[in-house]
């Protein structure tokens, strides 16, 4: 069993139900190449979960992404992560967890702080990552269902967020 301090979160003013999500332009990495892409052009495509998480290599990435990856969403919908962590590492994740998903690369950490859920790590200062988060968008970037973290770790509500989603696509 893995031994950890759970920490409460500051609170914090993130992207809520009802708001329209901040668009942004990244790097979007899959398991071949990247290319930098808008979430715009995403959700212009239909429904887009959009999961923010910490760095890839952190345990907690490892369970956000396997729990997701044996649900099987991407049948759904579009489902992408953010994380800080760069290109090449977003490629050695989706090859060695297996992942159908996509990656945005985000290591100045910008769309987190423009979604509110920047997370400044203890002890390091000006390095931030996202805290744990989820945003189910319609076409117009509508939040229709928001999930962020109050400790450090927590987990997105997986059934939550399933039922979110059938809701959202039926």
């Amino acid at each position: 069993m893995v031994e950890f301090d759970v920490v409460p979160l500051p609170e914090t003013d993130h992207v809520a139900e009802g708001d329209r999500a901040p668009d942004f332009t990244r790097p979007l990495v899959n398991d071949e190449f990247w290319e930098d892409t808008s979430l715009s052009e995403l959700t212009d495509e239909g429904p887009v979960c959009l999961v923010f998480y910490p760095m890839d290599g952190a345990f907690p990435a490892t369970y956000i992404w396997n729990e997701l990856r044996d649900r099987a969403f991407d049948d759904l919908l579009t489902v992408v992560g953010v994380s800080i962590s760069t290109p090449y590492a977003h490629k050695r994740l989706v090859a060695e967890r297996g992942m159908n998903y996509d990656l945005f690369a985000d290591p100045a950490n910008g769309v987190a702080e423009a979604y509110g859920i920047a997370h400044d790590l203890d002890g390091m200062a000006g390095v931030s990552e996202p805290r744990p988060a989820t945003f189910l968008l319609d076409e117009d970037r509508t939040v229709q269902y928001a999930w962020v973290a109050e400790e450090w770790p927590d987990f997105p509500p997986y059934d939550d967020l399933e039922r979110e989603i059938r809701a959202l696509v039926d």
